[in-house]
């Protein structure tokens, strides 16, 4: 019987060499953007061989897009919670993201995605949307049993827009003018105030619902 040791190590190596390489890459493109930044740049901060990169992700779009999907795996993955957490465990969530610095990656990806209509723009897109839909199953898991499920679902789209765009919007001025942005009191503010709208978001009438209206 042939062993699988040598198979298994091999895996390992492999598995170690990827994360090596994402690795440098996550933080190469935070520091100098996509587009500046280069398998050569990429093989010399990771120690792994320039032709190892396109072997594990093609080429330079691949490494980028298994970039944006670990950070999105990181911070908001299916199997993040056992239970649906409280919005102040998202948000306290969040922080220790944002105070991690590896979050500012998500800002160069945006820098790029203004002005291009590549593949960068297509996956900073897909970023905000896996970020809304992680708000809108945290929402449907909190939903009452006895709620109208049109209703529910097109309140649910609102707020996780509203909520994904005041978190983004606090993050990137935080990003730009660490010194004069309070972050974490700012949350806290956002926690109180979409708390209150979470509150009624499934039991009060449409007609008069701030998060009534679909966006």
């Amino acid at each position: 019987m042939v062993s699988t040791e040598p198979r298994r190590r091999i895996d390992e190596i492999g598995d170690e060499s990827r994360r090596r390489i994402l690795d440098a890459a996550e933080e190469l493109f935070a520091e100098r953007g996509f587009e500046r930044t280069s398998f050569v740049d990429i093989a010399e901060r990771s120690g792994i061989s320039r032709g190892s990169i396109p072997w594990h992700f093609k080429n330079k779009d691949g490494l980028l897009i298994a970039v944006v999907e670990r950070a999105l795996e990181a911070f908001m993955g299916p199997e993040r919670y056992e239970t649906p957490p409280t919005l102040g465990d998202i948000l306290d969530d969040y922080m220790a993201w944002v105070r991690d610095g590896k979050s500012t990656l998500m800002f160069m990806v945006l820098t790029e995605a203004m002005s291009s209509s590549s593949i960068v723009k297509a996956h900073y897109q897909e970023f905000l949307e896996e970020r809304r839909r992680g708000i809108r199953r945290w929402l449907r898991a909190l939903r009452p049993a006895d709620a109208d499920p049109d209703v529910a679902a097109a309140r649910e789209r609102s707020f996780a827009l509203a909520l994904n765009s005041s978190v983004v919007g606090l993050h990137l001025q935080a990003v730009i003018d660490p010194e004069g942005i309070e972050l974490e009191p700012a949350l806290a503010a956002l926690e109180e105030l979409f708390g209150r709208d979470l509150e009624e978001l499934w039991t009060t009438p449409v007609a008069t619902s701030r998060l009534g209206a679909d966006a």
